[in-house]
């Protein structure tokens, strides 16, 4: 896979389709690299006429590992949050929205359809706002716009999102425990209404882990999602077409989150989808490639028509 380097850090992607096509820019969650995305999910949009790029976010794959920023103390960190004292993270969403923006300005992508799972839909919110002119729609999947109140995971989803692997389960010997461990951290946020055969879960889990390893990069990017700012007042400025996407039965980042999110969207459309949690099952990346290819083809035509007539204004002038 080819690497760029862009915001002062290398940056692994990978796409498909033709880059004359309208460009779709995916932005993964929390500790997931670009395999997050599945392959055929990002073929079946590029056959379907765009052009897809998926990427690792700093601090996981093999996107620049942030060494230089140190070990944030999570626990220490979630008592500060928790009595709403302020937090510095060694990077922000900010950042990494950066990220995302300079590697659309390496590709030479004027414009992009911007899409974002779970941590990737607050970054894509912020190159949204950050970046109007570069986006043609946005879609905001299982995410949150970070306002206070909003509910927060269940139980056993934050302690698998806290939950670490031993050490010694990243040795070469026990990597089929590793799986296990993670694949169990994985039950608890599959969809119900979307089953993922468990033969095709492992096989993610097992790629994964032979691209790259680095859990130390997950802490950093927690960091970032709880320091967080509230872009209640962001999204409320957004002009382009958004697309809102959530599951009813995620025990991560809840319902409310998404609904409170799209109701802060001037012109948002939701979509609340039954048995849906937090993760790209099959079922869900089918539904996806059913949903999306409308929204951005109806953002196309707002984007045509806003150009007519802004030409229309200039030549009459």
């Amino acid at each position: 896979m080819p690497q760029i380097r862009a915001n002062k850090i290398a940056i692994e992607y990978e796409t498909f389709g033709q880059p004359d096509r309208p460009a779709v820019l995916l932005i993964m969650g929390l500790g997931m690299q670009l395999l997050g995305w599945p392959e055929d999910f990002c073929q079946a949009l590029a056959n379907q006429g765009y052009y897809v790029i998926r990427f690792d976010n700093r601090d996981i794959g093999l996107s620049s590992h942030m060494d230089c920023c140190g070990k944030p103390n999570l626990m220490w960190a979630a008592m500060k949050h928790k009595l709403g004292l302020p937090l510095k993270p060694p990077y922000s969403l900010a950042d990494m929205a950066d990220d995302a923006i300079g590697l659309m300005d390496v590709l030479g992508l004027p414009r992009a359809h911007v899409v974002g799972a779970s941590m990737g839909g607050m970054i894509a919110q912020i190159v949204a706002s950050k970046a109007p002119d570069r986006v043609i729609s946005l879609t905001s999947i299982m995410s949150s716009s970070g306002a206070p109140g909003l509910p927060g995971p269940n139980a056993a989803a934050q302690a698998a999102l806290l939950k670490r692997a031993a050490p010694s389960l990243y040795r070469p010997q026990h990597r089929e425990a590793l799986i296990d461990f993670l694949h169990q951290n994985w039950q608890v946020l599959h969809s119900p209404g979307f089953p993922t055969p468990e033969i095709v879960q492992r096989e993610r889990i097992r790629r994964s882990l032979d691209r790259a390893i680095y859990p130390q990069g997950v802490v950093r990017q927690l960091m970032a999602v709880v320091a967080g700012p509230d872009r209640s007042a962001l999204l409320g400025k957004l002009t382009v077409p958004s697309y809102v996407i959530h599951g009813t039965d995620d025990p991560l980042i809840p319902l409310a989150c998404g609904q409170d999110t799209a109701s802060k969207i001037p012109g948002a459309r939701f979509e609340e989808v039954p048995g849906m949690a937090h993760d790209l099952a099959p079922g869900v990346c089918a539904l996806l490639l059913d949903r999306l290819p409308p929204h951005f083809e109806a953002a196309a035509a707002v984007q045509r028509a806003e150009e007519d007539a802004l030409s229309d204004t200039t030549a009459s002038v």
